[in-house]
């Protein structure tokens, strides 16, 4: 499944219209050469100019603002649920890649070897879980 861009959008909605990037671009006061920046996602348009293109071209303002910036999805609580495997992939990334956590707590290679076979698993949904999972081993280790 292909994420949809901000450029994308407004392709196909100018197409909607038939309007040229010319003519859009008269439209909203900025140069051709802008709108086609936008369209292939070279450059991201201001506040005011995604307004004016939300007004233009009859699109849900929110919408453009969150294709503009994703990174802004968890601001305004868009983010989408991630599936259970995506899920399980963003914990273990943050857990073996949170350096400081991994000090702090002193991660052996070896205990990350064996925590990454039980993200495999596929139960771990949150990074401060793979601490509880390697506290509990570590303890079962040390009463043998």
């Amino acid at each position: 499944m292909k994420k949809e861009t901000l450029g994308q959008v407004l392709k196909q909605r100018r197409g909607a219209y038939a309007y040229t990037q010319r003519e859009l671009a008269k439209k909203l006061g900025v140069k051709a050469s802008h709108v086609a920046y936008l369209e292939n996602g070279r450059r991201r348009p201001s506040l005011s100019l995604l307004s004016r293109i939300a007004e233009t071209l009859e699109l849900d303002k929110r919408r453009l603002f969150l294709l503009a910036h994703p990174e802004a999805q968890w601001i305004v609580g868009e983010r989408r649920e991630a599936s259970p495997t995506q899920r399980r992939e963003d914990s273990w990334r943050r857990f073996a890649g949170d350096r400081g956590t991994l000090a702090r707590h002193k991660v052996t290679e070896q205990e990350l070897r064996v925590l990454k076979n039980v993200n495999m698993l596929g139960r771990v949904s949150r990074p401060n879980q793979y601490l509880f999972i390697l506290n509990a081993i570590r303890q079962a280790v040390d009463e043998e």
